[in-house]
């Protein structure tokens, strides 16, 4: 899998396909204004949580998940969540679920590993902590065992994984059924990740308490229902004066970078992603021109997947509605047809970043 190009799910679009797929989740709906939250929570029934839907890890240190008790409790805290930034991202939606029972909570999770070049399912009794602390003080914790390309996990292998939390028998048949169908939704949906945590123990049984899942890209041709929202552009708005649109988060991070080392400030963070057409360039453009502080915009392309051609056209259709100076650099596939079509357009183009990344602040400054 690529892993450089993938698509996030917001908690509830992972749960509806965590539901699709036979694994229990809490009832909840999706509400987006105080009001909504309120009727969601009356039909679900008291006591609530109320879950910021954000694309980010770390929510609830972050204050972006609440309990109501009631009504009253539920409007409040709407009123205080909606419209807040979690870690860099505005919440525009919140999902209602009921307050699980819970009396355990365990970590099961599913993703890339790199040097194993295969799948890696990781289950462990330190849920509700992240994967990455656990990995780091207590490694002994996490139970890993690879999935064969192209083999079934069977569930006799579920159950033996699920023997080593040392659980009753009859919580290990339930356990080894929930790992099972995980893993058979990661292969179904050309996932990159697949994780609960926690996955929570009720008296009911096992329940996905929260959800993450991120689809590979490139398999999306064959994944009709997660067609990506390009109206979605990962976006977050700093305190800087250089307005930044780049292809992948690695080059943004770069970008940034650069510009900081020659003693500029970006004023964002924006990646337009692989592949991205003409109208996700014009958008990204247009995005980053209404920042009330951008005093220049440098848009720094690196072709591979992303055409060079393609965002020339996205800057053309979307330069003459923006008065703020413009910088572009762009390396890769097509790079000669993009670099003709906007020197055509008397924009000239820059190959190297460090080159662009000066003529950028320069502008910020004049």
């Amino acid at each position: 899998m690529s892993g450089d190009y993938i698509m996030k799910m917001y908690e509830y679009e992972a749960k509806r396909v965590f539901a699709d797929h036979d694994i229990e989740i809490p009832a909840g709906k999706i509400a987006s204004s105080p009001q909504e939250v309120r009727d969601k929570a009356e039909e679900i029934g008291f006591p609530v949580t109320l879950k910021s839907q954000v694309l980010t890890g770390g929510r609830g240190k972050a204050g972006g998940i609440k309990f109501a008790e009631d009504v009253e409790e539920a409007h409040e805290l709407a009123r205080e969540l909606l419209g807040a930034e979690i870690r860099g991202f505005e919440v525009e939606t919140l999902l209602v679920e009921e307050k699980l029972e819970i009396k355990e909570e365990y970590y099961l999770g599913l993703t890339v590993d790199r040097e194993g070049k295969k799948p890696v399912l990781m289950l462990s009794s330190e849920g509700g902590v992240d994967i990455e602390e656990v990995a780091a003080s207590s490694p002994e914790k996490i139970i890993r065992t690879h999935l064969e390309p192209g083999e079934s996990f069977e569930h006799y292998r579920a159950r033996e994984l699920a023997e080593e939390l040392e659980l009753p028998g009859a919580l290990l048949t339930k356990l080894g059924l929930f790992i099972r169908r995980l893993s058979l939704l990661y292969r179904q949906v050309d996932a990159h990740t697949a994780e609960i945590n926690p996955l929570a123990l009720t008296p009911e049984g096992f329940v996905a308490a929260d959800a993450k899942l991120v689809i590979d890209e490139d398999a999306l041709f064959r994944q009709k229902g997660f067609e990506k929202d390009e109206e979605d552009l990962p976006y977050v708005e700093l305190d800087g004066e250089v307005g930044c649109i780049v292809n992948g988060a690695g080059l943004a991070m770069s970008t940034m970078d650069t510009l900081m080392e020659l003693g500029g400030e970006p004023a964002n963070f924006l990646d337009i992603g692989g592949g991205a057409s003409a109208e996700v360039m014009a958008r990204a453009l247009a995005r980053v021109s209404e920042h009330p502080d951008v005093k220049s915009i440098f848009i720094n392309i690196l072709g591979g997947i992303t055409r060079c051609d393609e965002v020339a056209r996205g800057i053309l259709q979307s330069i003459g509605e923006i008065d703020i100076p413009v910088v572009v650099r762009l390396r890769g596939t097509n790079e000669e047809e993009g670099t003709e079509l906007l020197r055509e357009n008397d924009i000239e183009v820059e190959t190297d970043m460090k080159n662009a990344a000066e003529q950028a602040l320069a502008a910020a400054e004049e």
